[in-house]
């Protein structure tokens, strides 16, 4: 195992020594071992380059040096084809107003994306681009719900999505996801009920589900969808994590089951989690019903926001057009990363449990058997581990007691991460 030297002192994330330097560079060519074209085993330094998951300690509230392990990006090198057609663009040097043509190179390539990994075939004018998937879902609740309408959404989840249902006046509701035996699944007599009980008007729904790492089957979402269509609920389904699914498991995006789902729901999806330009703000919202994509264009201009920047379109038809092999490295490395967690986890942390990792690339870990209130768990990661994670709570009450962790980054810091919180934790 990659060693690390210095422990508990924090001020250097990266290497201390020579003997660790021959060890990176051992482990850094462990991908090329692997057979792999592309080298997630590099370590770059993100620091100063104004990255929010490793510049803005102080902001968070958080002491310098901790190995960042939270907001859901990944510390990996975008593949080359995006950085060749922005190096392209950069170097043609006119950035006025741009624009993708309905039918033009980027609906194909974001169109062939989805038809040929998920059986998803939009047409061009289902398609809205707006500036990122959490502003897509702002402008679906205050396009199809009115002030105190009843909203539902399913804990543990995304912590934003909570937040666009309180911040635009709307009544929260919840149907909290059901933990046994190391997964999650849908109560779905709750879920009915509370639809029923709360006259709920919309629901977001999470899939795959950040952060408890489910890849809702069908026939699961089948489900949920036949009782909203029963009791006129539309369906806002957050597809940013679709990319993000390990063997043995298929991710069916919702509005694909069936025609009446595909005219009751708003498709949200994103490159930015996939290929790791979340800083480019680029999002696809897809609405198959005219009078509902109306509604929402509509809402979208009252915001006063046009188009996405010539950047942002650049970079996702690149992704989608020639990013594919890149993305089936990456799956590979992140479920080594998930099985060395995993092994690690069941070996040195044996009061720990690590839901199954379906999708996405953040790891879901229960600690509240080491009976730790939040608080002091969260004191005994951050300044005897050094780590900075997502306490659970950050997604409902449901997730105290749980932290979330992000596995994307090369295989040594994960290492060194899990050694720490060991040693905290002993």
């Amino acid at each position: 195992m990659f060693r690390w030297h210095n422990y508990p002192h924090f001020e250097n994330n990266y290497i201390t020594n020579e003997e660790d330097r021959a060890a990176l560079d051992q482990s850094e060519n462990a991908a090329y071992h692997m057979g792999m074209k592309y080298n997630f085993d590099e370590i770059i330094d993100r620091r100063n380059t104004n990255s929010i998951k490793h510049d803005f300690a102080a902001e968070y509230g958080k002491p310098d040096g901790l190995i960042p392990l939270w907001v859901a990006d990944m510390d990996f090198k975008v593949p080359r084809c995006i950085t060749e057609a922005l190096a392209k663009s950069v170097e043609h040097s006119v950035f006025g107003y741009s624009e993708a043509k309905e039918n033009g190179a980027y609906f194909v390539a974001v169109q062939k994306w989805f038809s040929q990994r998920f059986g998803f075939d939009v047409d061009a004018d289902w398609l809205v681009k707006t500036p990122g998937l959490v502003f897509a879902m702002n402008a679906a609740i205050r396009a199809f719900t009115k002030q105190c309408d009843a909203i539902l959404i399913q804990p543990p989840v995304y912590g934003p999505i909570k937040r666009c249902v309180e911040t635009n006046g709307r009544k929260l509701v919840t149907n909290p996801l059901v933990y046994a035996n190391g997964e999650y699944r849908i109560d779905i007599k709750d879920f009915e009920d509370k639809i029923v009980k709360n006259d709920v008007r919309l629901f977001i729904l999470c899939s795959p589900h950040n952060p408890v790492g489910r890849v809702w089957e069908k026939d699961e979402l089948a489900q949920i969808g036949e009782i909203c269509l029963k009791h006129n609920v539309l369906v806002v389904s957050d597809e940013i994590h679709c990319d993000f699914v390990y063997e043995g498991n298929r991710h069916t995006i919702f509005g694909a089951i069936c025609e009446s789902f595909l005219s009751n729901s708003i498709i949200c999806t994103a490159p930015s989690k996939t290929f790791n330009i979340a800083g480019l703000q680029a999002s696809n919202t897809f609405i198959a019903d005219p009078e509902l994509r109306q509604k929402f264009i509509q809402e979208i201009c009252k915001t006063g926001y046009g188009k996405l920047n010539t950047m942002a379109l650049v970079a996702t038809q690149a992704a989608y057009e020639n990013g594919g092999e890149w993305l089936g490295e990456l799956l590979a490395y992140l479920k080594r990363n998930y099985n060395y967690a995993k092994d690690f986890i069941a070996a040195n942390l044996p009061k720990a449990r690590l839901a199954e990792l379906q999708g996405t690339y953040l790891l879901w870990l229960d600690l509240s058997s080491y009976g730790l209130s939040e608080s002091e768990l969260d004191r005994i990661i951050v300044e005897k581990a050094g780590l900075w994670v997502n306490k659970g709570s950050e997604f409902g009450d449901e997730g105290n007691g749980f932290v979330r962790i992000n596995i994307g980054c090369p295989l040594s810091i994960l290492e060194k991460a899990f050694a720490r919180l060991a040693a905290a934790l002993r």
